[in-house]
């Protein structure tokens, strides 16, 4: 068996979780290949609202195992928020959650440094989890692993060298007082007890699942314009969220990966700093926040809206290799006459041939526009793509022609019986 990838297409919130729970009725497993508790991912189950941050949405179907590999920084605290929210609803985890060993641990410190580093003048918008901070540690090789709590003379150890360098930079440089280093050592024995049933050897276990003819989807968190190489930095998370993160995340080799669906909005959103050619910033954008619910599953915090950029979204197909895509929210924009599509930009009086990743090119890109018409008609209760009025039909062949996607899914609202594949 073969690896299907799902990735964010735009700037994240595109509403993954929603089409990993769709999907992963046909898959035996979901793994998550990178992030941290700094993604939100909701699932509607009938009136049932679901918000996960590091397990992966396909938990909700109780035959599918769930898998959080090496490339997920984990917040012990979150996780095990996490696992007694799922039981307080009856959904069972164990034996169905596994965890890799070596899976990377966000500390208090790093927590800590994450929210006073967002006091300063260059903010990248963070969600101050100790993302960030983490993925730091993990690369400058001081970081903690699952598998250092194992050993409690060497967690010591580890996390007495790096309180000795992160409480310097606290008390010294930013004039905090320091952290305690037998208060951590003892929390963090704590969730090894919690989490000792759930850590996997994941690598070995996903490639023999494949072997045995298990079908696994890899999901990813975040979307590719937030990916730290290919995402629109420095205004980006600290990890992969494209699908080559999928590789090194969970350890299945990439010749493994059959075909990667990229999830888009009807529209554009981003939250935090950073340019967004197609922002609006007036009632428009406002109107599109409030119809769109569009605020923060995590944080709370209002996103940024505008309309669909296809050239933005045609970067996506190329860095991702996206084989299909799921179109999400198209019922938001239902009480539109006409709609924008970005088909392009120009700089300096010259339409661009490609993307720009460059924050300058794009902070003063002009987006070129064409207008569809609208269809301004409830299409919440359309069960497939037949039953779409033909503007709306128009408009995704339009959106889908100048992004280059191939779209086989379409979403009409949050439950899941809103949501259909698209056979023509």
């Amino acid at each position: 068996m073969s690896a299907t990838v799902l990735v964010g297409s735009q700037w994240g919130d595109e509403g993954k979780g929603k089409i990993v729970d769709i999907l992963s009725e046909n898959f035996d497993i979901v793994a998550r290949y990178q992030g941290g508790a700094n993604a939100g991912h909701t699932v509607m189950i009938g009136d049932k609202q679901y918000i996960l941050h590091l397990i992966p949405s396909g938990i909700l179907r109780e035959n599918v195992i769930c898998v959080i590999g090496n490339g997920v920084v984990i917040d012990p605290q979150a996780l095990l928020e996490e696992i007694a929210l799922l039981e307080s609803h009856g959904i069972s985890v164990e034996g169905r959650l596994f965890i890799s060993q070596n899976a990377h641990l966000i500390m208090p410190y790093h927590k800590l440094l994450d929210s006073i580093s967002e006091l300063g003048e260059q903010k990248i918008g963070t969600t101050g989890r100790g993302i960030g901070p983490c993925y730091i540690d993990k690369y400058a090789r001081k970081g903690i692993r699952i598998v250092d709590l194992l050993n409690r003379t060497e967690l010591e150890k580890k996390i007495r060298m790096n309180l000795k360098e992160k409480n310097d930079l606290l008390q010294k440089i930013y004039s905090h007082e320091g952290l305690d280093v037998e208060a951590i050592v003892k929390q963090y024995l704590e969730f090894d007890k919690a989490i000792d049933k759930y850590i996997k050897d994941v690598p070995a276990y996903l490639n023999q699942a494949l072997d045995e003819g298990k079908s696994v989807l890899l999901e990813g968190a975040q979307g590719t314009f937030l990916d730290v190489d290919h995402g629109t930095y420095p205004f980006v998370t600290s990890s992969n969220p494209t699908s080559g993160g999928a590789c090194t995340g969970t350890g299945i080799p990439p010749t493994r990966i059959n075909s990667v669906i990229g999830i888009v909005k009807a529209y554009t959103t981003r939250v935090g700093n950073g340019p967004f050619p197609t922002e609006l910033t007036d009632e428009e954008g406002e109107r599109l926040r409030q119809i769109g619910a569009e605020f923060g599953a995590t944080t709370g915090r209002p996103r940024r809206c505008g309309w669909f950029d296809a050239f933005l979204v045609s970067y996506s197909k190329m860095i991702n290799g996206i084989t299909s895509a799921a179109v999400t929210k198209l019922d938001v924009l239902s009480n539109y006459e006409k709609i924008k599509v970005c088909i392009g930009y120009e700089l300096n009086g010259k339409r661009l041939k490609t993307f720009p990743t460059n924050v300058e090119h794009l902070n003063n890109v002009k987006p070129i526009y064409e207008e569809v018409d609208g269809w301004m008609e409830d299409i919440s209760n359309c069960t497939d793509y037949d039953s779409l009025p033909e503007k709306t039909k128009n408009y995704l062949n339009f959106i889908a022609k100048h992004s280059g996607i191939n779209i086989s899914i379409v979403s009409v609202g949050p439950k899941r019986k809103q949501t259909f594949w698209v056979t023509r």
